[in-house]
């Protein structure tokens, strides 16, 4: 075969240069082409750079190293340096000497994300000292122009992007030391200007301290549940209501710190003295509960209403999602799927036999959206298409049958996916390396996520709402239910056990986890057209960390489930349930298949509460193949603000599926004697009153945001 294609190859020449000398005879200019056998020469076109590391005065830079075209002498090659990691002061200083060494994100993605590491007083006075002693030998010459426009642009940049880091110093002492120092030119002189007056407002505060107070400290007064009536939200169009929802979303989405999402920071919200931090995340976190609260006990309130007539509320409720998913409100629309799948919503078969077919079915299509597949893949893949587009993207099978409207939408998404890998960073990244240099290139990949949601954000701050006072009236009269109200109005209406004739209607229940990022993709272009477009590295290495992990799944918040005040706070860091086809015993990160060249400690995320009276409050431990029972005691209680010393008095449980439970002995190795049906783990003291298997089944209601629970063949929780 071989031989006779060779041949036929050198045949085929043969006749064309025939063809060739005839048309020479015939007047016509051709170029003779010998009979010889085929070859072919790949060219390579592209210039790959070099890739090295280089230490240099307190920072470790990765530096790209490009040879030119045509150029082989050394000197001519282009030279680009990234930071990887550097001390403190170093990195600080780094900011007016990044734009020259090609470093050009360098500045952006340190105000994004340095209160991980250190405070704006700390990079004020640094700057500060920096600038009583500028480069170069007078002010005409080059290196200090340079210099005073890098420092122009990055105070141009931290003012106008970060203003809340100034308004929060309290004292006008640093902003009085640095204005004097700033450059001489037109841009230094606008600069200046602009301190003096933050200078100034931030003095009639400190002598004025009760002046903002009403502003600050007002809230919304409690609603009166006599005046309550859940069937009067059949009177508003389900298109009206998504309207003013996403209008109350939009507003917040905005209002939104992106740096507040960090784990580093909302890790430590609940600590003492950290009150006030991340105050945008919890405002997402109060409106996300009170819309679920308001699903619920518009579907429980009054118990007296039949069948018929709440499985009418049932409708309008799922109508609304319909209409929130066309006008690209993921924050609500999950808030509404998490709320009708909650146990005293779920469990009253009656009333969901009464709903129509068709409603039940576009439901279970929405529920969908937030399914658990790869890290709420589906969520990631609408964001992607959706993110910079004027409208929603929808399927017929959802809802298209309406035109929402001419003017372009703004995406509102599901905050928690970016907690999410937000915290799976924060967890899995070292802040230092072992020389004790901050670990910069675990804040480049922070700011991938961080930079998502921006280009969000920015396509949000056009929209444009009109309020519905009358709505929003009812809206703010919905009285809260804990869980306990919720379930008790749910067993009225239907009683526990009770047989339900018919077809049986389960709405579709979520586990939300972290299985694999493969499929999320993000992006850091500038543009709005490049949203979402490449694989980022940052969906890689989550991709790499999940895969390798037994149970990666870390959520965003930590819930509280007890009773919740008129502003329901939720605070929480719950992972999810293990998948099963995780591997148990594959080291962080690593490829499994070199286990054997790289060893280490295997790890697992898990997830424990204290048995208290108050409520349950889950925190994420992060365990690793070393760590004894009394190690994790003492790390779970310093994590729910416990003194540590105190771990001799407490044992370690884990809660397994059908309410039984495994005790850890006291000197155990944790990894290896939990099982993989199950990450929930409680702290109870030694000689506790009642086991918590035996404790009745209370699940979490829409009031508690948003780790819900649903019963059906099993329970199972849905994370934020």
């Amino acid at each position: 075969m071989k031989e006779s294609g060779r041949d036929g190859v050198c045949g085929f020449f043969v006749k064309f240069s025939k063809k060739l000398k005839e048309c020479s005879l015939s007047g016509l200019v051709v170029t003779k082409v010998e009979a010889s056998p085929m070859k072919t020469t790949w060219y390579c076109p592209l210039d790959l750079p070099t890739v090295m590391e280089e230490e240099e005065d307190g920072l470790i830079y990765t530096v790209m190293v490009k040879q030119q075209l045509g150029v082989s002498s050394p000197s001519c090659a282009s030279r680009s340096h990234c930071v990887k990691a550097g001390t403190e002061e170093k990195l600080v200083l780094h900011l007016l000497h990044s734009f020259s060494m090609g470093d050009s994100t360098f500045s952006t993605i340190f105000l994004s994300t340095y209160r991980s590491f250190t405070s704006t007083e700390r990079v004020l006075d640094i700057l500060t000292d920096r600038l009583e002693n500028p480069p170069g030998e007078s002010a005409t010459s080059q290196t200090r122009q340079a210099f005073n426009r890098a420092v122009c642009t990055v105070f141009r940049t931290w003012l106008s992007e970060y203003p809340e880091d100034f308004d929060s110093l309290g004292e006008p002492g640093r902003l009085l030391r640095l204005a004097p120092r700033l450059p001489t030119d037109p841009s230094g002189t606008e600069l200046r200007t602009h301190l003096l007056r933050l200078a100034e407002k931030l003095s009639e505060q400190a002598l004025l301290p009760n002046s903002t107070a009403g502003r600050t400290n007002a809230t919304s007064p409690p609603a009166d549940p006599t005046k309550f009536d859940p069937t009067h939200i059949l009177g508003f169009p389900a298109g009206l209501i998504a309207e003013q929802l996403t209008k109350i979303e939009t507003e917040l989405f905005v209002r939104l710190v992106p740096y507040h999402c960090l784990g580093s920071l909302w890790s430590q919200r609940d600590k003492k003295g950290h009150e006030g931090v991340c105050w945008s995340v919890r405002a997402t976190v109060r409106q996300f509960n009170r819309l679920a609260n308001a699903v619920v006990a518009s579907c429980l309130w009054p118990t007296w209403l039949r069948s018929q007539q709440r499985a009418r509320l049932l409708e309008k409720w799922i109508s609304v999602a319909e209409e929130c998913r066309a006008r690209k409100n993921f924050s609500s629309l999950y808030a509404i799927v998490s709320a009708l799948q909650s146990n005293p919503v779920h469990r009253l078969r009656k009333t969901w036999l009464e709903t129509d077919r068709e409603t039940a079915k576009r439901y279970e299509e929405l529920s969908d959206i937030f399914s658990e597949k790869d890290n709420y893949s589906h969520c990631r893949e609408l964001l992607k298409e959706e993110g910079t587009s004027k409208f929603a993207n929808l399927d017929i099978k959802t809802n298209n049958r309406r035109h929402v409207g001419s003017s372009a939408q703004g995406t509102v998404p599901y905050l928690g996916i970016f907690l999410t890998d937000l915290t799976m960073l924060d967890t899995a990244v070292k802040d230092r390396l072992e020389n004790g240099y901050i670990n910069f290139d675990k804040r480049r990949r922070e700011f991938e996520v961080l930079a998502q949601i921006r280009l969000l954000q920015s396509s949000c701050k056009n929209c444009v709402f009109v309020p519905d006072e009358s709505f929003l009236q009812w809206y703010q009269s919905v009285p809260l239910l804990n869980e306990e109200e919720s379930y008790r109005l749910s067993n009225e209406i239907e009683t526990p056990c009770e047989p339900s004739p018919g077809r049986a209607m389960n709405p579709t229940v979520i586990i939300t986890q972290c299985p694999s990022l493969t499929s999320s993709r993000t992006s850091l272009a500038a543009d709005s057209e490049g949203l979402f477009d490449i694989h980022s590295p940052v969906s890689h290495f989550l991709s790499k960390l999940t895969k390798h992990m037994k149970s990666p799944s870390v959520s965003c918040l930590d819930v509280d489930s007890s009773p919740p005040t008129n502003e329901p706070i939720s605070s929480a860091l719950t992972p999810s349930t293990p998948v099963k086809s995780h591997r148990r015993s594959v080291s962080c990160g690593n490829n499994p298949n070199n286990n054997n060249k790289l060893p280490g400690p295997e790890m697992q995320i898990i997830r424990i509460r204290m048995d208290l009276h108050d409520g349950n409050l889950y925190r994420s431990i992060l365990v690793t193949s070393n760590d004894k029972t009394p190690t994790v005691i003492s790390s779970a209680l310093e994590k729910h603000s416990q003194d540590p010393k105190q771990a001799s008095r407490y044992e370690l449980i884990q809660l397994l599926p059908e309410g039984k439970e495994l005790v850890i002995p006291a000197t155990g190795n944790v990894f290896y004697a939990m099982t993989s049906s199950s990450v929930d783990f409680l702290l109870r003291k030694q000689g506790g009153n009642i086991p918590f298997g035996s404790q009745p089944i209370t699940t979490e209601t829409s009031a508690t945001f948003p780790r819900i629970k649903a019963k059906g063949k099993r329970l199972v929780r849905t994370l934020f």
